[in-house]
């Protein structure tokens, strides 16, 4: 398993955390076929989508792999009156990170952050750790401390 910066980052946080190794599928990147391979429930398996609102410029929305993105409600949680995902080629020159492996820990620049709100249900989340083929399971309140996130309905 290769140690990777969201890995080293909370290590130095002093979180707790599991790092998980799955085999990914370049014809399938999408969480739900990570979730799938790693035996774990779809609904604290979540994804991470960056947007782009028009007020308020980038951020990132974290939620459950089976679920799609509400754009008006991220756009009015976020500030905006109007919000959509950034192109997928613009994933790497914005995050450091690329599509199937983008993680809310770590990115070039810290941006605001919304998680899902049923991440509460839940002891533990599992969130990319920054490359294909790793997930990390913590606790949803220590993820949205250290990111500096927020909460809220933001799903379809």
């Amino acid at each position: 398993m290769v140690t990777t910066n969201p890995m080293r980052m909370l290590t130095a946080a002093g979180i707790d955390f599991e790092a998980r190794e799955y085999a990914y599928d370049e014809r399938d990147l999408s969480g739900v076929h990570a979730a799938a391979e790693l035996g774990l429930d779809p609904d604290c398996t979540f994804k991470t989508l960056v947007l782009r609102g028009d007020k308020n410029g980038l951020f990132v929305c974290c939620i459950p792999v089976g679920e799609e993105v509400d754009l008006k409600k991220a756009a009015v949680i976020s500030g905006n009156k109007k919000a959509e995902m950034i192109h997928v080629k613009e994933l790497p020159v914005l995050t450091g990170y690329i599509r199937g492996g983008c993680s809310p820990i770590g990115m070039k620049k810290q941006l605001p952050t919304y998680i899902e709100e049923t991440a509460q249900l839940f002891d533990r989340i599992a969130v990319s750790a920054g490359i294909r083929g790793q997930m990390l399971m913590l606790d949803p309140e220590e993820l949205r401390e250290f990111v500096g996130a927020s909460y809220g309905e933001i799903v379809k």
